[in-house]
């Protein structure tokens, strides 16, 4: 396989259309001692992903013309967002590699009643700004060309009150399903069997490390 770079957006991409990496796909290059005429791989997060080849380098920037798309089937038939109570420490790293690694869709950090990580402010954006880039290596890494979105932290009650939220269709056949223990491809095959023509959205909801208290699971299946 050749070496993967998320690049991101590429508006009216087509064989021969040029781009400068970013700067930190260029450095990966240099260090990699890539040269001029040797192919790599980009994607743009959203789907699309091209061979490009290496042309003009310089000490901090590598400029790359896109060669022919590469077709990538990796995703799941159905758009998950994993809505996760956030861990201490830096395990939340470790569940957005993973949760890429397995296909999700998107990630929505939690703040609950029993949370022992507390974010607000720039310290919630910086951290939010790291696990995207760990969404990013990550997809580098499993093959994908979409990248799983991190949302801003919220508190679980206000997340329940989003859209995000309240649209989520509430299947009561698939839950039993999973509570006795099922294998979940059942599932995801009699889910996406009665809906061609949408892409089927699930939202997994996951309390932190003591889990949720009572009331929270009460508001949630509300």
């Amino acid at each position: 396989m050749l070496p993967r770079f998320f690049v991101g957006a590429l508006p009216g991409a087509l064989p021969d259309h040029e781009l400068q990496l970013p700067d930190g796909a260029a450095r990966h290059v240099q260090v990699l001692r890539m040269q001029p005429g040797q192919c790599i791989q980009v994607f743009d997060g959203a789907g699309q992903e091209w061979v490009a080849e290496i042309g003009e380098m310089g000490r901090k920037h590598v400029a790359v013309r896109l060669q022919s798309a590469v077709p990538n089937h990796r995703e799941l038939p159905v758009r998950i967002t994993l809505a996760v109570g956030m861990p201490a420490n830096d395990r939340m790293d470790t569940v957005i590699e993973k949760a890429t690694e397995l296909g999700a869709y998107a990630i929505q950090p939690l703040m609950c009643q029993r949370s022992v990580l507390r974010l607000d402010g720039d310290r919630a954006n910086r951290k939010v700004a790291h696990w995207q880039g760990v969404a990013v290596a990550a997809s580098e890494q499993c093959g994908r060309a979409v990248v799983p979105v991190v949302h801003p932290v919220q508190s679980l009650n206000t997340w329940l009150r989003s859209e995000a939220a309240s649209s989520a269709q509430f299947d009561h056949r698939a839950v039993l399903s999973l509570r006795e223990a099922r294998s979940i491809r059942s599932v995801l095959q009699a889910a996406t069997a009665t809906d061609s023509t949408q892409a089927v959205r699930w939202v997994f909801l996951n309390g932190p490390e003591g889990g949720l208290n009572e009331e929270e699971e009460a508001s949630a299946l509300q």
